[in-house]
């Protein structure tokens, strides 16, 4: 039924190219309220620094909420291919945290997971889909700012 999100009266082969465009809008806005929950923490504590390629990124960890958030400035695309992929820093071992999408020249992600014991983030550009390990040096690595 077109209730279900089924073909109904009046709608057109691209319907479901608009039901796309939807979920990934209401994606992209999903994302966009917890970076905002994250940089609106009474406890969120920020670090920037200038990547290799020139770009600026930006972490800001809340110890309360358990959550780190990462902010880029003039992210180039990464090569086809790839993706840029965040990471936590245990102690030095990099913990996989998520991918960030990079359409545009700024991005901003929630890091996957809990903070918990990281003492800092590191980006890297991996092949499509991520990696379980780093496959190359981190563009930053950013240090968590004390609570």
């Amino acid at each position: 039924p077109a209730a279900w999100g089924g073909p109904g009266v009046g709608q057109h082969g691209g319907a479901p190219a608009a039901g796309d465009a939807a979920r990934r809008s209401e994606r992209r806005v999903a994302a966009a309220e917890e970076v905002t929950r994250v940089l609106a923490a009474p406890d969120a504590r920020s670090r920037s620094g200038r990547m290799a390629d020139g770009s600026t990124g930006t972490v800001v960890v809340s110890r309360g909420l358990n959550q780190a958030a990462f902010l880029a400035s003039g992210l180039p695309e990464p090569p086809a291919g790839r993706i840029y992929q965040l990471w936590f820093s245990d102690g030095g071992t990099m913990r996989p945290a998520g991918l960030m999408d990079s359409s545009g020249r700024s991005a901003a992600a929630v890091l996957s997971g809990a903070v918990g014991k990281a003492s800092a983030m590191g980006v890297t550009i991996e092949p499509a889909g991520g990696s379980k390990a780093p496959t190359s040096d981190p563009l930053v690595l950013l240090t968590f700012p004390p609570a």
